[in-house]
């Protein structure tokens, strides 16, 4: 059997820079298929992560002008590590939650060695000190914000991520950066170019570093959103253990018990059947058992009629009749309206109600200037 020759660190990366790309378009992210494949670009990304320690690509006691342009790109392995395994399943609360704690860890080590080459501008180099401070309660808006002030950072955040994106793919399009990017060497030399470079050069380190700023603007948004997961993940319950038996012996457990106790048998007694068949017998043993299947027809008519009825209480008398008998017992009160002003014409012929109307009106002159206005309780003028 051959041995296989070792990938260089070039092939490997360019290997899982085309699996993550593929990855961020797929729609079936609950198949086998998609669980394989990004768990096998993350083992290219820590291979890739093992050849560069191996082969001391970065140092702290360097700056970004001694990186050579070629591996400018290895800056970000890290972050895209972060990436696939932070879309990688998980089957409970638990095992997410140790995902995303090591998806944080290579975040971690993305922002610090960014920093070591002084990559981070002075707003995120404040972030990362304040995310050393806090790890698990870190948010990009300000500490005690309320809801308007993390609103306005969420705004803030979106607005400086499209202006990032929009500034890396301009910088994409421009022509050295193809024609550079065409040529570059092998990228297992971790030494500098040197000396000046080229406009085509100059294009394509725009472009990595473009990168850069663009990634670490979406680290924090991500250590921002791993602890906001990660909180709700710590107040998921916990799962139900799996049961030691099975359903069928569960069933023989409960039939064994019921032909213990006597009250199950797969055979059907006698008695039963000559109750079925018509032959009468007891309906109830001694002990209370029924022997035979029974009816109780003592509201057997009523149960018979309700079978078929709606299932909304209906009407038991129409709206005339219930007018009928609201009126008679006095809940309807008539007059008023219109009819208060229609006055009943006088009888001429009824004598005795016009003397009394007479009457009634003499008196009450009568008492009028026997009591004139003013003329009642004088005492109590003030």
């Amino acid at each position: 059997m051959d041995d296989e020759p070792p990938r260089s660190l070039k092939s490997i990366f360019a290997s899982a820079e085309e699996a993550r790309l593929s990855l961020q378009n797929a729609r079936d992210t609950t198949s086998s298929d998609f669980s394989d494949a990004v768990s096998s670009t993350v083992q290219q990304y820590e291979e890739c992560l093992r050849l560069m320690s191996h082969l001391s690509l970065f140092s702290t006691n360097e700056g970004v002008e001694d990186i050579s342009t070629s591996n400018l790109p290895y800056l970000l392995v890290n972050y895209h590590l972060s990436e696939m395994l932070q879309r990688l399943p998980s089957s409970s609360p638990q095992e997410r939650a140790n995902t995303l704690s090591v998806a944080r860890e290579a975040l971690e080590r993305y922002l610090h060695l960014v920093d070591s080459y002084s990559l981070l501008p002075p707003a995120y180099k404040k972030l990362l000190e304040r995310y050393a401070e806090a790890p698990t309660t870190f948010s990009t808006a300000n500490p005690g914000a309320d809801m308007a002030a993390k609103r306005d950072a969420k705004i803030q955040n979106f607005r400086a991520e499209k202006e990032l994106r929009t500034k890396l793919e301009f910088l994409r399009t421009r022509p050295g950066y193809a024609a550079f990017n065409d040529d570059l060497g092998d990228d297992t030399n971790p030494s500098s170019g040197g000396g000046g470079l080229s406009p085509d050069e100059e294009a394509v380190r725009a472009v990595h570093l473009a990168h850069v700023d663009y990634t670490t603007h979406m680290a924090f948004q991500a250590l921002e959103g791993m602890n906001r997961e990660l909180d709700v993940l710590s107040k998921a319950p916990d799962p139900l253990m799996p049961s030691r038996t099975s359903v069928e012996e569960d069933e023989d457990a409960r039939r064994r018990a019921r032909q213990r106790d006597g009250e199950y048998s797969d055979r059907m007694d006698l008695r039963r059947l000559q109750s079925t068949l018509g032959n009468g017998g007891p309906i109830l043993s001694v002990q209370g058992k029924p022997l035979q299947p029974f009816t109780l027809l003592n509201n057997r008519q009523e149960l018979a009629k309700g079978v078929f009825r709606p299932g909304h209480n209906l009407p038991t008398m129409t709206i005339d009749e219930y007018l009928e008998e609201e009126r008679a017992r006095g809940g309807i009160i008539e007059g008023g309206g219109e009819a208060s002003w229609a006055r009943p014409e006088p009888d001429e012929d009824n004598y005795e109600k016009a003397d009394a109307e007479t009457l009634k009106a003499r008196a009450w002159d009568e008492f009028v200037e026997s009591n004139p206005k003013g003329s009642g309780n004088t005492l109590n003028r003030g």
